[in-house]
């Protein structure tokens, strides 16, 4: 009996202490309920991270309200659901007007947290353990939610989108059809959509004129070279962190930031993925644009692609250096100024600043080349 005690005494302390703390913090926050919610077009699946429990509701008002009732008495730390393509809206919305702390998560990054659990099933109910699981374990910041106006017009934004994407596809079947009364149909239907198309750009400029603080962001991002309506209203729905993060926090959140792919002595090439994809199309396009008509982005671009860089590759540092300027002119809620610099940092190593070297010559060296060099 004492040499069995002994093992264990003795297995006890070889075990890792990291182990032992670890098992203590859990107890410690064994108090906190993290739900998950797998959202389905028909139905919720729920998953309370603290016993276990998995029960289902309807995924309409009744189900909902139901579900926020059994909530209040749970009181969870957060509720984790995945980004289902704007079906979890209707819950999100009232989880968060209901006032519990709520969080939208990329499917991706669950997925692969599963798989890290060894969760290679998937049911819904698994998913939702998940979901809960990656709450408690990962903490995902909760953010603001959007506001209704924010929300209507990311709606109509969505929309535009959608518009322009039917119109070019119906262009294709027009050069692809022969046959006289598709083509007339096709006609009249592109005829319909460039209608429809006017109107919700109209509907979408009222909205930003007539929106206390858009009107002036506008203003601000209109005013550079190569940054239209188009590329405004983006910004104004889908990114309002611009102007409160610094620039290497809004490039990795669009998605322009340089990722590594190293690896021992392997040095692969930089890419860029992930990020707000709508926002970035947006992005390109205006990049496109600047790399033509704006001074500062088009010498920067021509230094790119003699340094030997693909054209796409310096594009895509034309629109870092873009959104860059953007969100450095809304933060100081400054407009365009060719012949100025704006907030010049020299810790942040821009072109100029590396070629220059100093204050004096740089501004000597502004007026000279007629550009504008925007740096946060």
């Amino acid at each position: 009996m004492s040499i069995l005690l002994l093992t264990r005494t003795v297995a006890w302390d070889l075990e890792p202490v990291s182990t032992r703390l670890g098992e203590r913090a859990m107890k410690s926050k064994s108090s906190e309920v993290f739900i998950g919610v797998d959202v389905c077009k028909d139905r919720l699946d729920i998953a309370n991270d603290s016993n276990s429990e998995v029960w289902s509701e309807s995924n309409d008002d009744a189900g909902i309200s139901s579900l926020i009732e059994k909530l209040t008495s749970l009181k969870p730390c957060l509720v984790v659901m995945e980004a289902t393509g704007g079906i979890e809206t209707l819950l999100y919305s009232s989880l968060v007007t209901s006032g519990f702390p709520a969080v939208v998560i990329n499917p991706r990054q669950v997925r692969d947290f599963a798989k890290a659990l060894g969760k290679l099933a998937k049911t819904d109910a698994i998913d939702a353990w998940v979901l809960a699981r990656f709450g408690a374990s990962m903490r995902p910041e909760v953010r603001p939610i959007k506001d209704e106006q924010t929300r209507e017009l990311a709606a109509l934004v969505t929309r535009r989108r959608q518009l322009i994407s039917m119109r070019t596809a119906e262009k294709t079947r027009l050069r692809q059809t022969a046959a006289k009364w598709s083509r007339k149909d096709i006609k009249a239907h592109i005829k319909a959509l460039d209608k429809s198309l006017s109107k919700l750009e109209k509907e979408i400029s009222n909205n930003v004129k007539n929106t206390p603080g858009w009107k002036e962001k506008d203003e601000i991002i209109t005013s550079v070279p190569g940054a239209g309506p188009n590329l405004s209203c983006n910004l104004l729905a889908n990114l309002p962190e611009l102007g409160k993060l610094n620039r290497k926090e809004i490039a990795t959140l669009v998605g322009v930031a340089p990722l590594n792919r190293d690896s021992g002595k392997f040095r692969g090439s930089r890419v860029v993925w992930g990020g707000r994809s709508h926002v970035r199309s947006a992005l390109y396009m205006s990049a496109l644009s600047a790399s033509k008509y704006n001074p500062s982005i088009k010498l920067f671009y021509k230094r790119l692609i003699e340094k030997g860089k693909k054209p796409k590759v310096a594009l895509t540092a034309c629109m870092r250096k873009l959104l860059t300027i953007l969100n450095t002119m809304v933060k100081n809620n400054s407009t365009w100024d060719q012949n100025h610099s704006l907030n010049l940092d020299f810790n942040h190593g821009c072109w100029a600043c590396r070629r220059k070297g100093s204050r004096l010559d740089l501004i000597k060296l502004l007026p000279l080349a007629n550009i504008a060099i925007y740096e946060s």
